[in-house]
């Protein structure tokens, strides 16, 4: 597609929406030839919910008895998302390494498209497998007790977050650039998953990890989620930290400032020779 001179805003945001859904129908129909990757996306809910929620979470006490699964479900909702960045990174790398980035820089293109679209097909892949885990955590016992809007709210919320990691993924994709060296970077990323309120409250631990856990945006998230959705873990007291005090402003505070500092990164990264 190529572009008039001198065109104005809203037709540059017209060819910019009409290249990424281009590259977003692209990331979707890769899919399509990785049954096994889909198969495994699907899976991994099943066996998050039984694994920590029965395994793990019978040795877990949570206070005033509350149902540990209910408590744990808002966790693995962040979780799977977060941890997605892995997939996000290695395909950026992959295709920088194969020199798929080349071939797209040098199209008659938005600049911000393929980044964009590999964003978006994160989205509606990480939605499918909320869905799933959603399912497998009504079969297991949990609940949003908080009504419709407010459950909307929360995965609202959810998806934000999951929205920001996804550039956060593809400039760092840009920035390794050979699919080895991004396959090994991914499990380093679950430090940050485990040290945060995802599986347990952040009042046992020490009181420095328990200061990195509370501003971590994951219990941002987190915290969040069980406030909207009315499930257990809400930590209350005048000694809580603010974000886990004022966990959905935190949480889109943090998300908005993730868009903010990585997608014009991204894009300024997609547009440089030699990625």
């Amino acid at each position: 597609m190529t572009y008039p001179l001198a065109q104005p805003e809203w037709s540059k945001l017209r060819f910019t929406v009409h290249d990424g859904l281009t590259v977003l129908y692209r990331n979707l129909l890769k899919l399509k030839h990785s049954p096994g990757q889909v198969i495994a996306g699907l899976a991994f809910p099943l066996v998050a919910v039984v694994l920590f929620g029965y395994v793990f979470g019978s040795a877990i006490p949570i206070d005033n008895g509350a149902n540990y699964r209910e408590y744990l479900m808002p966790g693995l909702f962040v979780m799977s998302l977060t941890m997605s960045i892995a997939g996000t990174l290695t395909v950026i790398a992959k295709d920088n390494g194969l020199g798929v980035m080349d071939r797209f820089r040098s199209m008659p293109m938005s600049r911000s498209a393929v980044p964009f679209g590999q964003t978006t097909a994160d989205l509606l892949v990480g939605a499918t497998g909320v869905i799933v885990m959603s399912l497998c955590g009504l079969a297991f016992g949990w609940r949003a007790h908080n009504g419709f809007w407010m459950t909307l709210a929360g995965f609202g919320v959810l998806f934000l977050m999951n929205f920001a990691v996804s550039w956060v993924g593809v400039f760092l994709g840009s920035v390794i650039k050979r699919e080895e060296t991004a396959s090994r970077v991914g499990p380093l990323l679950m430090p940050v998953t485990m040290i945060s309120n995802v599986f347990v409250p952040t009042s046992g631990m020490p009181d420095w990890l328990a200061v990195i856990a509370e501003w971590n945006p994951i219990s941002a998230t987190v915290g969040a989620l069980r406030v909207l959705f009315g499930n257990p873990g809400v930590p209350t007291g005048p000694d809580v930290a603010w974000p886990l005090a004022n966990p959905v402003l935190a949480s889109i505070g943090w998300s908005v400032l993730m868009l903010l500092v990585f997608a014009p990164l991204s894009v300024r990264n997609f547009n440089r020779a030699g990625l």
